[in-house]
C-alpha cells in the first residue's frame, strides 16, 4: 500500500506549530516596534519648535495695514494686536523684542476673545523700565510682570531702548513662568488669584480686569500688542512648542 504523503508525524506537526507561533511572535514584536516608532515621531513633532505665526505670517490673524514683517522683524504702527490662528495650552514661547523710548507693550496668552482680549486673557508686560514714564510705575506695570496682578521680582532686567531682549514664557495650566534675558523674573500660580478686585498681596487689581485668574481658561490664542501710545515695539524670532 502506498504511503499517504499528506500524513505527518506528531514531531512534524509540533515543528510546524512551533514555527507558526514563532512567526506570530515576530509579527507581534514588529507591530509593537512600528507603533512605538510612530508614537515617538508624533511626540517629537509635537515638541518641536515652530514659528509662532507660521511662515510669512501665514498662521497669524492681523491687520496688514498695522503689522508688517521685514527682514524677520515684526512691527506695528498702531495699537492693535496680532494673534495666532491656533489656540494653545501647555506650551513654551520664546521671542526677542526691542523697545523704543517709553515702550508699553505685552505678550498675551490664554486669550479666549481676541475682540475683547483685555479682561479675557493674561498679559506679560513689556516696558521700557529705564524711561521716566515708568520711574514711578506700579510693580505690575513694569517689564516681565503679569500686568495688573503680579510684579516682576527684578527691575531693569530689560535692556535700554534699541537693544534686543529675549523673553521666555512657560505656561503649564495655571502655572506661568517668565524669564527675561536669562533671569527668571516672574512665577505665578493663577489658582491663588481668586478675586477680581484684589491681588493675594493686597494690592488692587485694575477695574478693567474683573475676572479672577483662578477662573480663566488655560487655553487660548496668543497675541503681541502693537504700538501703544507714541512708542514703537519690535519683535523677532518668535517661536513656540507644546509641552
Amino acid at each position: 500500500m502506498l504511503k499517504n504523503r499528506y500524513i505527518c508525524s506528531p514531531y512534524d506537526l509540533f515543528d510546524v506549530l512551533l514555527k507558526t507561533n514563532a512567526m506570530k511572535r515576530i509579527l507581534l514584536i514588529s507591530s509593537v516596534l512600528l507603533i512605538s516608532c510612530s508614537l515617538s515621531v508624533l511626540s517629537a513633532n509635537k515638541n518641536k519648535w515652530k514659528p509662532l505665526f507660521g511662515t510669512n505670517l501665514s498662521d497669524a490673524n492681523y491687520n496688514p495695514e498695522v503689522w508688517s514683517e521685514k527682514d524677520g522683524i515684526l512691527g506695528a504702527v498702531k495699537d492693535e494686536s496680532i494673534w495666532t490662528t491656533t489656540e494653545y495650552e501647555n506650551f513654551e514661547l520664546d521671542l526677542e523684542f526691542k523697545t523704543d523710548e517709553a515702550t508699553n507693550s505685552g505678550v498675551v496668552v490664554y486669550c479666549t476673545d481676541t475682540k475683547n482680549w483685555i479682561p479675557n486673557s493674561v498679559e506679560i508686560q513689556i516696558a521700557d523700565n529705564h524711561s521716566e514714564h515708568f520711574k514711578n510705575a506700579k510693580p505690575y506695570e513694569k517689564c516681565g510682570a503679569i500686568y495688573g496682578h503680579l510684579g516682576a521680582s527684578k527691575d531693569k532686567v530689560v535692556k535700554k531702548p534699541g537693544e534686543w531682549n529675549r523673553m521666555h514664557i512657560k505656561c503649564e495650566g495655571q502655572h506661568i513662568t517668565v524669564t527675561l534675558n536669562g533671569q527668571k523674573v516672574t512665577e505665578m500660580d493663577m489658582s491663588k488669584w481668586t478675586s477680581g478686585t484684589t491681588n493675594p498681596d493686597g494690592t488692587k487689581i485694575p477695574s478693567w480686569l474683573p475676572k479672577p485668574f483662578a477662573e480663566l481658561p488655560t487655553k487660548g490664542f496668543i497675541g503681541l500688542q502693537g504700538k501703544h501710545g507714541n512708542s514703537l515695539i519690535w519683535f523677532r524670532n518668535a517661536k513656540i512648542r507644546s509641552l
